[in-house]
């Protein structure tokens, strides 16, 4: 009998999962007004990338120039007063106690000027990290009081994608492994990933653990808060590959006929996953082996058979996911 056959190989079976994340910054900061005033000036506009330390805003500030320069004067005579003393001291005509007044005047002097200073530098609004800055909630004009909130900046160098796993994948959870990460709102984009961080408690409800996954967004493409279709891959078991025409069933299930010194010989397979181009199986057969994929209607156990065809090893293909 004339027949076509196809060679057994080997396909390593793949465990894939899929899941919606959302998507993080790598920091994020609520910048917050220290002291009550009016809003004098904004520097940034809103979407504008900012350095940290930079000035968002200032506030009104005339009150705390002048603190500051009454407590330079103040500090100024202070020292005026110690060098005037200490020369006195080297003739005797100074008392310790008179030395000790000086002395407690002038760092009371330096730490007024201190906190003139500090209370000045909270007139103005400083970039705590670098980023980009959101709509601003404020304008020139607007009277702040203390912890308002004026602005958000965010670090989205790198995206966080926050997503969850179903619980018997954790074994299989690495720091550093590779994610697929597809953004819902962009067609045909796929951003290749690693975990950063992976939870320590599965939620009782869904049975799922929390995991973090990092994505690099140095051309700035995506956004925080867009969602992700998340996909992780798991290696699994090597099985064999048959090619799908060869597949035949019988009242006691699925088998395959082989080609073994040109006669053919009924294998039982189970089978452990089908998909488009060929179907994995668990069976008596090793790689390389023949198995007949067309003449399968005239074929008996015994019978002589000619392959038609050139024989052919397929090479071995890559995993393939099980969609699961």
């Amino acid at each position: 009998v004339q027949v076509i056959a196809a060679a057994v190989t080997e396909r390593q079976l793949a465990d894939r999962i899929t899941a919606i994340g959302d998507g993080g910054a790598r920091r994020a900061v609520t910048v917050r007004s220290e002291a009550v005033g009016l809003v004098t000036d904004i520097t940034l506009a809103a979407g504008s990338r900012v350095e940290a330390g930079s000035i968002i805003a200032r506030l009104e500030n005339e009150a705390e120039s002048i603190a500051l320069e009454r407590a330079r004067i103040t500090l100024e005579d202070a020292q005026a007063e110690m060098i005037r003393v200490a020369r006195l001291q080297d003739t005797g005509a100074v008392t310790a106690v008179r030395l000790r007044e000086v002395e407690l005047a002038l760092r009371t002097a330096e730490l007024t000027q201190r906190q003139a200073l500090f209370e000045l530098s909270q007139r103005e609004i400083i970039a705590p990290i670098s980023g980009w800055i959101g709509i601003l909630d404020v304008e020139v004009g607007d009277r702040v009081s203390a912890e308002e909130i004026l602005a958000t900046i965010t670090d989205r160098s790198a995206l966080l994608i926050n997503f969850r796993v179903p619980e018997r994948v954790i074994p299989l959870l690495k720091i550093g492994m590779a994610v697929s990460v597809a953004p819902l709102g962009l067609r045909d984009t796929t951003i290749e990933g690693e975990i950063s961080a992976i939870d320590t408690v599965v939620d009782r409800d869904s049975r799922t653990l929390r995991v973090q996954g990092r994505v690099d967004n140095s051309d700035d493409r995506l956004r925080v808060g867009m969602a992700f279709s998340v996909a992780l891959t798991f290696p699994g078991e090597t099985l064999l590959s048959i090619d799908p025409l060869a597949l035949q069933w019988a009242s006691d299930g699925a088998y395959v006929w082989v080609i073994r010194e040109d006669k053919v010989a009924r294998v039982p397979v189970a089978i452990r996953q089908r998909n488009s181009d060929d179907i994995l199986v668990e069976a008596d057969l090793a790689p390389g082996d023949m198995i007949v994929t067309e003449g399968l209607q005239s074929l008996r156990p015994g019978a002589e058979v000619v392959i038609a065809n050139p024989a052919k090893t397929a090479a071995t293909p890559p995993p393939t996911p099980a969609g699961l």
